[in-house]
């Protein structure tokens, strides 16, 4: 085909906020009702849920009419820190120090409120980043150990994300993906994002049913552990980077 016959590749839409260029994600949903806004937790795209009958126009126009809410929120973000000794770090919800004797070995220990490492300075992030993965994974492992059954579904493949939009996804074909950044929260806010993803291996929507089997299979509070997040996920993108 003749090049000016072909149309226009169509720009991906994104807004100018306090100096960046972030993204517009567009999400249209058959139940809303109305126009939802928030900010990426890393602070790397904006979001809008919208109805599905909703043009692209109305969204980007809502969008830019809260630029001023948007750039207070970049500008909440916390900053990544540099790992040093003496570095506070979040693990299942609590403070731990960072304590690093050279001398020591170099496997990642856990002993009351510390963290303690040896080796090389250099590469405590990479080593504590190891461990964490290592960590979280088994937790992972034992939360979906005890929500698949209540759920009445097999055993579900894990798979540790590092998104950096999302804590959690389920695949068409059962693969259940979890942000490795949960092993920092609480642990009742790690396992609700568990039980919501083995709940969607029952029913792939958020559909009533979905809702009243999450209850039915969480513990906990789910909408406590909800704003938990809201308030505070941003915070676990700094540590480690």
């Amino acid at each position: 085909m003749l090049d000016w016959l072909r149309r226009p590749a169509r720009e991906a839409p994104s807004l100018d906020l306090a100096g960046r260029t972030l993204p517009v994600e567009i999400r249209r949903l058959p139940h809303a009702r109305r126009l939802t806004l928030r900010l990426a937790p890393d602070g790397s795209a904006v979001r809008v849920t919208m109805p599905k009958w909703a043009p692209t126009a109305e969204a980007m126009a809502f969008a830019r009419s809260r630029a001023a809410w948007l750039e207070a929120q970049l500008v909440r973000l916390p900053q990544a820190e540099p790992l040093l000794p003496g570095s506070v770090i979040p693990w299942r919800g609590e403070p731990r120090g960072l304590v690093h004797d050279p001398a020591a070995a170099r496997r990642v220990r856990l002993a009351g409120d510390a963290l303690h490492l040896g080796g090389p300075a250099e590469s405590l992030a990479p080593r504590l980043k190891r461990w964490m993965h290592h960590e979280v994974r088994a937790l992972f492992l034992a939360d979906l150990a005890d929500y698949a059954p209540r759920a009445g579904v097999a055993l579900p493949a894990l798979a540790l994300s590092n998104a950096q939009r999302r804590w959690g996804s389920c695949s068409a074909g059962g693969v259940v993906r979890l942000n490795w950044r949960l092993g920092m929260a609480p642990d009742d806010v790690r396992r609700s994002v568990v039980a919501h993803e083995v709940a969607h291996l029952v029913h792939f929507d958020h559909s009533p049913r979905f809702h009243a089997l999450l209850e039915d299979i969480f513990e906990g509070e789910i909408d406590a552990a909800n704003a938990w997040l809201k308030r505070h996920g941003r915070s676990l993108y700094a540590p480690l980077g």
